[in-house]
Formats: C-alpha cells, sequence, structure tokens
C-alpha cells in the first residue's frame, strides 16, 4: 500500500526551486510517485497558486507550464476540484483556526479523503499542527 500525499502550493513550487529549503523532499516525492512507492494529490486551486508564483514573482510561464504539466502528470485520478461542500467546510476550518480558505481547503481536503498534508507553510499549517513539513514526511513516507 502506497501513502497518500496532499502537496499544497509550496510543495510544488519547492520541486522546481533548487534554492528552496524542501527541494530535495519535494523532488523525492515526486520520484516517490514515479516508482508507486507513494500517491501525490493536490487541489485544482494549486494549480493557479503555482502558475501564480511561477508567472509573477519568478518571471517565467515557462516554468509555470512545467509546473502545471508536473502536477498533472503526478496526480492523475487525484487532482480534488473544490466544490461547494468543500468550500464550506474549508470556511468553517479557516475560522476555527484562523487560516486563510485557501489553506483550509487542503486541511478540508485532506481530512476529507485522509490523505497527510504536507506544506512548507510553517507559520499557518505545520505550527497548527494541520499538516507536516516536507522534510518529515520523506522521513516517515
Amino acid at each position: 500500500m502506497t501513502e497518500s500525499l496532499l502537496l499544497d502550493a509550496s510543495v510544488w513550487l519547492a520541486a522546481l526551486d533548487r534554492d528552496d529549503r524542501y527541494h530535495d523532499a519535494a523532488r523525492a516525492f515526486i520520484a516517490a510517485a514515479a516508482d508507486g512507492t507513494a500517491t501525490l494529490a493536490a487541489l485544482d486551486l494549486t494549480l493557479y497558486e503555482i502558475a501564480n508564483v511561477a508567472v509573477v514573482r519568478w518571471h517565467s510561464p515557462v516554468d509555470a507550464e512545467r509546473l502545471v504539466q508536473l502536477v498533472f502528470a503526478a496526480c492523475l485520478g487525484t487532482l480534488e476540484r473544490i466544490g461547494a461542500e468543500l468550500l464550506n467546510v474549508a470556511a468553517e476550518l479557516a475560522s476555527e483556526h484562523g487560516i486563510t480558505v485557501y489553506d483550509a481547503a487542503y486541511v478540508a481536503t485532506s481530512r476529507r479523503r485522509s490523505w497527510t498534508l504536507v506544506s512548507a507553510d510553517l507559520a499557518d499549517l505545520v505550527s497548527r499542527g494541520l499538516a507536516i513539513p516536507p522534510d518529515q514526511a520523506v522521513s516517515t513516507g
């Protein structure tokens, strides 16, 4: 049985950013998915988040396309669409934990699907016990 990991945008971005402290861990997730020892998942929201960072911050539409294609390839059958029900749960979680609805959508999905949420968002998700950091997921996965 493979472990199912819901990666938030920060982890997908780290996979392409060699200067990111979680770059190696993010690449390890992709390798694990390729060899069948992990199942990766993402939200449709993730595609917008990663493309936005690549285009606006990195000034690289090419990297945006690479990242989007990476998510599509790695998440065949596990790319979750945000619907009204999930959005309502996310809004409740956001209010309860004092986080954004975007972050709460990841939490809601990870709980609904029993996936481990992996995030580099130490301040908002990891510190609240809502996600684990990439380096911890690599060591336990």
